[in-house]
């Protein structure tokens, strides 16, 4: 199946961003001030999109490399982010054969897109090394939230089937973190962003290798 064809119509952030970038930074803070010798701030990111992520974070000094399935976003990421090192490519490759390892990889609003997910989940622990960090996003579900949803009639915008590479996959804490514990990856913390946690839109799983 081609899965290229993922349209971008903006060049810039989204409305993630607000809600997402600020968890992202604190992490990476987080982890470089818990590492007990000085690293290269090295990240790579799964799914760039559009490339302006991977820029966000190039201005705090990060070096990025990432892919991403969508041609018309690698091309807007060229286009735009030209400093950026950001390719086409996908989970269902060897990355960790063309890129290396890294101390931190991050993927965010990616996993609902993906038909396989446990071809995306190795390919999260195949990238990062030994005593990496994985930081990953995807739309929040819960007992409260699929309540309301289905009280307030937007279970339909909320499942996308009319989107063309649109949310395949609807993730709960638990279920994402039992995809990861397959890869030998464990969730060291969850954050709810968005709004208040119970009706949040999407969680952040940050996540290490297994001891």
């Amino acid at each position: 199946m081609d899965i290229s064809g993922y349209e971008w119509k903006v060049s810039g952030e989204t409305f993630a961003h607000s809600y997402l970038m600020g968890v992202l930074i604190s992490e990476l803070d987080r982890f470089v001030a818990g590492t007990a010798s000085k690293i290269d701030l090295r990240a790579f990111d799964l799914g760039c999109g559009n490339g302006s992520v991977a820029k966000n974070l190039c201005s705090y000094g990060w070096k990025i490399v990432g892919v991403d399935p969508s041609l018309e976003g690698i091309n807007l990421a060229k286009a735009n982010y030209p400093g950026c090192d950001l390719h086409l490519g996908s989970a269902y490759d060897d990355l960790a054969t063309r890129f290396g390892k890294f101390p931190v990889v991050y993927s965010l609003e990616v996993v609902e897109h993906v038909y396989a997910p446990r071809e995306y989940a190795r390919c999260v622990s195949d990238l990062l090394e030994d005593d990496g960090m994985a930081i990953v996003s995807t739309p929040y579900h819960g007992y409260w939230k699929n309540l309301v949803m289905a009280l307030t009639g937007k279970m339909d915008s909320h499942f996308t089937a009319l989107w063309d590479h649109g949310h395949i996959k609807f993730w709960s804490v638990k279920t994402l973190t039992q995809l990861f514990e397959e890869v030998g990856l464990e969730v060291i913390r969850v954050h709810r962003v968005g709004r208040i946690p119970v009706l949040a839109k999407s969680m952040v799983l940050v996540l290490k290798r297994k001891r």
